[in-house]
């Protein structure tokens, strides 16, 4: 009898959290948006390098317009990219498990990650206008973290440990601007990655 019970308790948590969280979010999407920041990142090094710039240094640096648009369509592949494989992947575990993808959890969930991303895209733009290209790095950190943080309460609850951790970063980065790409791969690569690898592991 209490198995029963404990049978159907279970089931009804089950189905509380597929009605509040979203939770079709593929551990996977994580490994491939990582891959996809850290061969961007490592592209990006190389285009500092070959217009003969040296990206490890604290000097305020002008860069041609050429330059800053290559830079600025590299982040919108990487972005594009880590969108493409997020949706691959969250489609794939949905079908895999039958679940609903556009749910008011889903909806909920977007609308908390879009306010601080769009937030941080304005601010991000205002600092390209102003020629303040370290601060960029940093920045897209910062709002990125306090973007998965809070979302978090409408998908998996791991994904505020990565908020923390881009949060963490982004403000380390704030006081070593020379080497905002390198905290820029770190966030969104490799954290990535392993976020992605663990979580893969946890709700496959």
């Amino acid at each position: 009898m209490n198995q029963k019970h404990q049978e159907d308790l279970s089931h009804i948590r089950s189905m509380m959290e597929r009605s509040s969280r979203f939770i079709s979010l593929s551990g996977l999407s994580g490994v491939f948006a990582g891959l996809a920041a850290l061969i961007g990142g490592l592209y990006v090094y190389q285009l500092f390098k070959a217009n003969g710039l040296d990206y490890f240094s604290n000097e305020h640096k002008l860069y041609g317009s050429n330059l800053v648009s290559e830079l600025f369509l590299t982040g919108i592949i990487i972005l594009v990219a880590a969108l493409f494989f997020g949706l691959l992947f969250t489609i794939r575990k949905s079908k895999k498990y039958n679940l609903p993808i556009w749910t008011s959890a889903t909806k909920n969930m977007l609308f908390n990650l879009a306010i601080p991303l769009v937030s941080g895209g304005i601010f991000c733009l205002a600092l390209l206008y102003h020629q303040m290209y370290g601060l960029v790095a940093p920045a897209t950190l910062i709002f990125y973290g306090l973007a998965l943080v809070n979302a978090e309460k409408f998908t998996f609850s791991d994904v505020k440990y990565l908020g923390f951790c881009e949060l963490v970063l982004g403000f380390i980065s704030l006081f070593y601007i020379g080497y905002g790409l390198v905290f820029w791969i770190f966030g969104f690569g490799i954290l990535h990655i392993l976020y992605g690898l663990i979580m893969f592991k946890k709700y496959k």
